[in-house]
């Protein structure tokens, strides 16, 4: 399996890893309208044979608060084929994801996901930082990983995510 970046023909094939992986048109239509917004994306795609099996996108976030936040990205969507899913496709997806974000200059990387699969890649529960989601949810399914250590220090707020989020 080769994890790298989304390429312009990958378009399609990504469309339907999300319509098969959440059973729905959501996800996939949100990765076209991020796409759409000029954001600086980071989206990687796991290969296997030439075949597109999963998906990761990350996307730049606000958070807002009495002080200036460095910058920060969303984890979302992650998708992998049902045929594919229980094999490492979607870890290999986040790791190589997290990574990128690092390099791009990301200091931290927020997620709204499952509370059982995040935390084995370091996230946690994002009040740990005094950080909240613009969403009301439960505090254990919006978490967050510092890329650099005691980045976030000093820092609290809300995460507001781009509008195609809505």
């Amino acid at each position: 399996m080769t994890i790298r970046p989304e390429r312009p023909g990958d378009r399609l094939q990504i469309r339907h890893i999300n319509q098969q992986a959440f059973d729905d048109d959501a996800e996939a239509n949100l990765i076209d309208a991020l796409r759409d917004s000029g954001l600086p994306l980071i989206s990687l795609v796991a290969e296997e044979r030439s075949q597109l099996i999963g998906h990761i996108l990350f996307s730049p976030v606000r958070l807002i608060g009495p002080k200036p936040a460095p910058a920060i990205a969303g984890l979302a969507p992650m998708a992998v084929l049902p045929d594919w899913q229980g094999r490492g496709v979607g870890s290999s997806l986040v790791t190589a994801g997290l990574d990128d974000c690092a390099k791009a200059g990301y200091v931290a990387v927020v997620v709204l996901g499952h509370p059982d699969y995040y935390p084995r890649f370091g996230f946690v529960s994002a009040r740990h930082f005094h950080i909240q989601s613009e969403y009301d949810v439960a505090d254990d399914v919006f978490m967050l990983k510092e890329l650099q250590d005691a980045a976030l220090e000093g820092i609290s707020g809300t995460v507001q995510y781009h509008p195609a989020f809505q």
